[in-house]
This record gives C-alpha cells, structure tokens and sequence, in this order.
C-alpha cells in the first residue's frame, strides 16, 4: 500500500531538491504520517509529480536507506524501517531546521535566549 504523502519542493529555495525530498519524508516517519511497513511512492511517480530528474528522487531514497529510514524491498520498492518511527528519528528531523534557525540566528547577532524566546510562543501557539 502506498500511502498518500504530500512532498513539495523548491529549486529557488537554495536547499538541494534530494535534501528537501530527504527531509521532508524524514519529517513524515517522524511525525507518524507514513508508518514503519508502508512503502514509499515509487521514484518514478515522485519524479513525476514533482517535475524533477528521477535520479534525484533515487539519491534521496538511497540516503534514506544508509541512513537506516527505509530499506528497499526487491520487486516493491522501498519499505519505512520499523526503527525508523522512534525518537531518534524525531530529534532526527528537526535538525536540519535548527541549523538553519542557528545560522540566521548568528548572521543577525542574536543570542540563544532572544532565539528561544520566540521559539517558545510558536510552540506554545502549535498545542492550542
């Protein structure tokens, strides 16, 4: 079963369009939107539908794979590891998003509790 997964990504965006694929799938293991056993749409069908080269979506998918989020069933694709939807992944995900946060952060001369201090708000504003 391929579960219907919502993948959008960028090329304006400075990020590579594998790294968006990457964290974007992490994001949804993490989050709990594509659950250990449920395959992932093929590379043909995310190429497709996102108008990227299909050897893109293959370098993400095999970086999913070494990083231990999925592994590739022969004659079905590639499979959410059962591992892949516990904490580690979680913490995981969020990374590439903090660092991102942290540079900016740095570029505009902000310390880490200005940074926290809109940080929490936003967190607080999701729960409601």
């Amino acid at each position: 079963m391929r579960p219907d997964i919502s993948i959008h990504v960028s090329p304006s965006s400075g990020v590579p369009i594998y790294r968006q694929l990457i964290d974007q799938i992490r994001a949804q293991v993490a989050g709990g939107r594509l659950n250990a056993g449920e395959f992932l749409p093929s590379v043909r069908q995310i190429a497709e539908e996102l108008a990227v080269n299909p050897m893109t979506v293959s370098k993400a998918y095999s970086l999913l794979e070494r990083d231990g989020v999925v592994e590739l069933i022969r004659g079905q694709g590639m499979r959410v590891k059962e591992m892949a939807t516990n904490g580690k992944v979680r913490r995981e995900a969020i990374l590439p998003l903090l660092k991102q946060v942290a540079a900016t952060a740095k570029q505009l001369s902000l310390k880490p509790e200005q940074v926290l201090s809109q940080l929490k708000p936003l967190l607080e504003e999701i729960d409601e």
